[in-house]
């Protein structure tokens, strides 16, 4: 999967039911996220962001009690979804530093991630596999989010301001680095998360976990 880590385009076919379950769970937010937000980027990057730590926490927590109560090896699994989670927090931590989330955003946060985790906590113990597909195919679409909040800075409609420090700490960008930097960074990070976890998807199909995190570092995308 990491073959599509360029490219931003991509979109993983959909094919049988849970995959379908998936995408439509998946266009259904994207929905209310557009209307709501509509271009502010900013503050959807901020409520999504805060969602968006939520999976890789609840995988790597339910794999890890999974390894404990069948006294088997996780094959690298957990780690890879715990440093997922991470990821998505610092996007989150960026984000509050360019967009200053008002009262009433910071109260939707505290709902959506309350619902959000109950309801992919109780899906991940029916089905992992539908779980991962959901996140490749949320991570899908964050990737085109980005790729339009980066089209608006470009274009002048939204200010390209100074990267704030800890983005220029945690990528590593030049000290002068612009919003648009971080931007790129995060878009890359997303495409990242989207092919490990369509991958995680097939291996639980093709009952290959053992092997599912030596491909992904055979290929570099971990």
């Amino acid at each position: 999967m990491a073959r599509h880590l360029h490219d931003l385009a991509y979109r993983r076919p959909k094919s049988g039911f849970s995959d379908r379950v998936a995408w439509s769970i998946t266009r259904t937010l994207r929905f209310f996220a557009d209307t709501f937000f509509a271009t502010r980027y900013g503050h959807r990057a901020v409520v999504l962001e805060t969602v968006a730590g939520v999976p890789g926490m609840v995988g790597g927590m339910l794999q890890h009690l999974s390894s404990l109560r069948r006294m088997r090896d996780d094959h690298g699994w957990i780690r890879i979804l715990l440093d997922e989670a991470d990821n998505e927090r610092m996007h989150l931590m960026t984000f509050i530093a360019i967009a200053r989330p008002n009262w009433f955003e910071r109260a939707l946060v505290l709902l959506a991630q309350g619902m959000f985790f109950n309801v992919y906590f109780v899906l991940y113990l029916i089905s992992p596999r539908t779980c991962h597909r959901l996140i490749g195919y949320f991570e899908e679409e964050a990737v085109v989010s980005y790729t339009h909040y980066l089209a608006e800075i470009d274009a002048g409609r939204h200010e390209n301001v100074p990267a704030p420090k800890i983005a220029i700490d945690y990528w590593k960008l030049p000290s002068d680095a612009r919003l648009s930097d971080v931007v790129r960074a995060v878009r890359d990070d997303e495409a990242g998360h989207r092919d490990v976890n369509h991958l995680f998807a097939e291996a639980i199909d093709q009952r290959t976990t053992e092997g599912a995190v030596d491909r992904l570092r055979a290929e570099g995308a971990v």
